[in-house]
């Protein structure tokens, strides 16, 4: 039950995120772009997301509708590799306009460079692998 959930919470991201066009990286370069021309409705999406999250975690903090418990990461100290995977992260979103959630999402439109985006953190991720205690 737990993936059949994930797999809609999954179809139901990425159709927001193709109804909103953050699967355009044009669309997300326009919101970074504090200098030029803004486009602010990224925040209105950000915006309609907390409210529609809020009242669900709200009454459901204690105990979630389809898991045993709520994970929670222990771990809360800010260290190197947290840094640098927070400034790669950010760099890698402020040049191309993708975070991975819009760049597998606009996989469906068959875009060159969302396909050289997914390959790229594909890679990253498996070299990253390499890297951790």
């Amino acid at each position: 039950m737990t993936k059949i959930i994930s797999l809609l919470s999954g179809i139901i991201f990425g159709i927001g995120l193709s109804i909103s066009s953050m699967v355009n990286p044009e669309k997300v370069l326009g919101f970074l772009n504090l200098f030029g021309y803004w486009d602010p409705s990224l925040v209105f999406v950000m915006a309609g997301g907390i409210l529609m999250t809020a009242p669900f975690i709200f009454f459901f903090k204690k105990k979630p509708l389809f898991a045993d418990n709520f994970v929670i990461p222990q771990i809360k100290i800010v260290d190197t590799k947290l840094i640098v995977g927070s400034t790669l992260f950010g760099i890698g979103w402020g040049l191309v306009g993708l975070c991975p959630g819009p760049a597998i999402a606009s996989l469906v439109f068959l875009n060159f460079y969302s396909i050289v985006f997914v390959a790229s953190m594909m890679i990253g991720i498996f070299v990253s692998k390499f890297y951790r205690n």
